[in-house]
């Protein structure tokens, strides 16, 4: 079977008669003349009539049998065919597929059948970050401000206001509603929390540790000094706002109180005590927070630490106790609690040791590794 044969029955085409049912056109050796002038196609009708006339005018049929009807080509190049019904619904239903094969491929293309197009990767939202607020230089002018602001003298005024117009907007009121009268010294600063309020303008707490000084009365004793009341911590808020990457103080501040106790300190664990290691390792320690003392502590730790000696003016009173906590292995933790002698007074002080065990051909010994103060 050829390939165009094949094509016809997938297409549904008739097959073309012609010499030896090849398709060749019968006609191809007629000469041109008859080719310009095709025969008249014969009605059999007509023909089968034509004959009927002639034998009854013969009387050739008298025998009674009915001429069969000429079977004289009607000039179509085919011939139809029956076909079964099974036949015609399997033609169709190629063509339907063939054409929906192609329709397929025209929309979604042919490559897309082999290689699928990767999906492309959500995006994620775009989230519109806002720049952080420059904490650090607010806390600093605050600071600054405080420090200024909470100490006055009646004495120094013009020197209170350079010091106040440094942080302050132009052409602001550098008084900053004193009155001009009285003395307070301001012997500490601590900046805290700066809160964004709108904008660019955020509020910024600030500690202080001041001092006021009552004026001595201009009476007998003109050489009396001034009596200086207790010194006491007192909270500022001061309104600041950012300016061409700058950070300046937007108006007056105010005073707030502050919290006479802290809060709740977390529960700590317990720590479990070696009694054995404690009472073995007591005069270890001890020897070396004597030499802590007097600036020499090179040859009471071990090798390998580095335990800088505490400055001049500290004197040690006496190791108050000393407890190790349970443990395993040759290097062990313990706190101590020592009395020092600083400023005509004598403080009690907590310190984490780290002792470690040292060993010589002959025997061992315990000495302090590291210091820590605090018991954390």
């Amino acid at each position: 079977m050829s390939l165009g044969t094949i094509a016809r029955k997938v297409m549904g085409l008739p097959e073309p008669t012609g010499k030896n049912g090849t398709g060749e056109n019968p006609t191809a050796a007629v000469p041109r003349q008859a080719e310009e002038t095709p025969p008249r196609p014969v009605n059999p009708w007509e023909s089968a009539g034509a004959e009927l006339r002639q034998q009854t005018a013969t009387g050739k049929a008298g025998n009674g049998t009915r001429p069969a009807p000429s079977r004289t080509s009607s000039g179509t190049p085919w011939t139809p065919q029956d076909e079964r019904s099974g036949a015609v619904f399997l033609r169709r239903l190629g063509r339907g597929l063939v054409w929906f094969v192609v329709v397929l491929a025209a929309i979604t293309g042919v490559r897309a059948w082999f290689i699928p197009p990767k999906a492309p990767a959500p995006k994620a939202p775009a989230v519109k970050t806002e720049a952080a607020y420059p904490e650090e230089a607010a806390q600093a002018v605050a600071a600054r401000f405080a420090r200024a602001y909470l100490g006055w003298d009646e004495s120094k005024v013009q020197e209170r206001e350079q010091l106040l117009a440094a942080v302050l907007p132009p052409d602001a009121d550098t008084t900053m509603g004193w009155n001009g009268h009285g003395r307070q010294d301001v012997l500490a600063v601590q900046p805290g929390a700066v809160t964004k309020t709108n904008n660019a303008q955020a509020r910024v707490r600030v500690e202080a540790l001041v001092r006021p000084v009552a004026g001595a009365e201009p009476a007998k004793d003109k050489a009396a000094t001034p009596a200086q009341e207790a010194a006491r911590w007192v909270g500022l808020d001061v309104p600041v706002a950012e300016s061409a990457g700058q950070i300046v103080v937007t108006g007056r501040p105010g005073l707030v109180g502050i919290p006479k106790h802290g809060p709740k300190a977390p529960d700590t664990p317990t720590t479990q005590t070696d009694p054995e290691l404690s009472t073995q390792t007591n005069g270890a320690v001890d020897k070396f927070f004597a030499a802590y003392a007097a600036g020499d502590t090179d040859a009471v730790t071990a090798p390998g630490a580095s335990v800088p000696a505490l400055p001049a003016g500290v004197e040690y009173k006496g190791l108050v106790s000393w407890s190790a906590d349970t443990g395993s292995g040759d290097r062990r933790t313990g706190t101590a609690l020592v009395s020092w002698s600083l400023g005509g007074a004598s403080v009690e002080q907590v310190y984490r040791v780290t002792i470690t065990r040292v060993s010589t051909s002959d025997a061992h010994r315990w000495q302090v590794y590291d210091v820590r103060g605090g018991s954390a």
